[in-house]
């Protein structure tokens, strides 16, 4: 006998009583035979079978003329058990493995030959068990009203997705074929027509929102995020900072004007050393040059020193630097509308910054009345509900993104979609219960402050826990 062979366990389950009821309709049946299974679970290191004794019945209704008893755990005609299946869906959604990897571990940990078309199959089962509009259920009961919108191209598709910065959860997603207008407004119209109702949406400065937005939702505000303004405010900075420091190079490329005659020997080391000492400014603020747009408080005392070297080599580099920190107190949260709208209007009289093509073009295309108007909105927000930027739903696409990379084989629509599912229910299954936590807590100051309303009326303002656990969605037990 080899001894590097697998351990063989059987373990006899009997699922076969005299009488079992109808899977249709319930009604009791005698058992006519028995029938022997041999179904495969795992544990470490051995090949684990389970033999079930399954019981044919004789139906008495008319749903069907016979059925069989399967235990719990176990679906009908299935080889694995359901512990194969769980395993299979935590290192796809958990580990963040692909279909090669996950098959390699399995068969590594628990000695299972999983076919390709199994792990398929374990993730449209998944998918098909959720209850979506159950989902949504929640979702709009527990959604704060601020919306963030963006979009994220997945090979041939494009999703389009919708999260709650404030309440930290997924709202909607959406696969489509192509990133227009006309894809945007129809997702945008599914989460009005379902009862969505949002008070804040924040988006970037793409020319796919406005029109959609007033159309949609006429009261909300739009917010454009401040993050994206400021990237683009900073790409304008730092392109006048590369042509200034090309004039500083080219001012020492060009030297003083040369007299009469062959120079000295003492006149060429000078103009050596005088080219080489403009050069090494030049690089010296070019390798520096993102200490002109780094937040105040951030710098280091290296990087002060340093920048007080780049603003004493070049001083035109001043007027930069001044700009991107008045940027920065310019969409501060401390602050009031009225307070930033007078910055505003300083900015936009400042001679030094006008004469500054780049600050000008800012000022003029980037910084015009009705764009500033978008990007304070969250001024006139509650303090807390103050969100300036869709920081919330691009951390989730650079998520979801690296999930793609991993799964390169995945470019099937009806694969991404189910995959995309039960990776946002997973975050459902994280958020939403802290959220129903949150509002039972506040329930019950308002059912004191109203002691006359109905005892229907109580009843309608109890807590989401008190729900029967059938309404809950399936939760996934982690398996081995």
């Amino acid at each position: 006998m080899d001894a590097n062979a697998p351990t063989v366990v059987d373990i006899a389950v009997f699922c076969a009583p005299k009488k079992a009821p109808c899977p249709h309709c319930g009604k009791k049946a005698r058992r006519v035979r028995t029938h022997l299974r041999r179904v495969r679970t795992i544990e470490y290191r051995k090949l684990v079978f389970l033999e079930i004794t399954v019981g044919e019945y004789q139906a008495r209704c008319g749903c069907c003329s016979t059925f069989r008893t399967s235990p719990e755990g176990i679906l009908p005609r299935c080889k694995y058990d359901n512990k194969v299946r769980e395993a299979v869906l935590d290192r796809i959604l958990d580990d963040g493995m692909n279909v090669e990897a996950t098959r390699h571990s399995l068969e590594r940990d628990f000695l299972l030959d999983l076919s390709t078309g199994f792990v398929y199959d374990c993730l449209r089962d998944a998918a098909a068990q959720l209850d979506m509009a159950e989902h949504r259920a929640k979702v709009l009961q527990c959604f704060s009203g601020t919306l963030c919108i963006d979009e994220l191209h997945l090979g041939h598709y494009t999703l389009l997705l919708a999260t709650d910065p404030i309440g930290d959860i997924p709202v909607a997603f959406a696969l489509v074929d192509k990133n227009d207008q006309d894809h945007m407004g129809r997702f945008l119209k599914n989460l009005k027509n379902h009862g969505l109702e949002a008070k804040v949406v924040i988006t970037d400065g793409s020319s796919l929102y406005p029109s959609v937005l007033k159309a949609l939702w006429p009261d909300a505000e739009h917010q454009l995020c401040v993050f994206h303004v400021m990237q683009d405010v900073n790409k304008k900075i730092l392109k006048a900072v590369l042509r200034l420091r090309r004039t500083l190079q080219r001012r020492g490329n060009r030297g003083r004007k040369r007299r009469r005659g062959r120079p000295t020997k003492a006149q060429k080391r000078q103009g050596q050393k005088q080219h080489k000492k403009q050069k090494e400014k030049a690089k010296f603020i070019f390798k520096r040059r993102y200490l002109i747009v780094k937040r105040q408080d951030g710098l280091t005392d290296q990087e002060q020193t340093d920048l007080g070297t780049m603003l004493e080599y070049l001083p035109e580099l001043r007027p930069l630097r001044d700009f991107a920190d008045a940027m920065q107190r310019l969409f501060a949260a401390e602050q009031t509308e009225a307070q930033a709208k007078g910055r505003w209007r300083r900015l936009q009289k400042h001679a030094t910054y006008l004469a500054v093509p780049e600050l000008k073009s800012v000022l003029q295309t980037m910084l015009t009345p009705e764009k500033f108007a978008k990007m304070i909105a969250f001024l006139r927000n509650p303090a807390s509900k103050k969100v300036r930027t869709n920081n919330h739903v691009e951390r989730c696409n650079r998520k979801l993104r690296y999930w793609e990379k991993v799964r390169y084989k995945w470019r099937r629509r009806r694969t991404l979609v189910r995959f995309l599912v039960l990776a946002m229910d997973q975050w459902w299954q994280r958020a939403l219960p802290k959220l129903e936590a949150a509002r039972a807590r506040t329930k019950p100051k308002s059912a004191t402050a109203q002691p006359q309303h109905s005892k229907t009326c109580k009843e309608s303002n109890a807590p989401k826990s008190k729900l029967p656990e059938t309404a809950m969605p399936p939760k996934r037990r982690k398996a081995a």
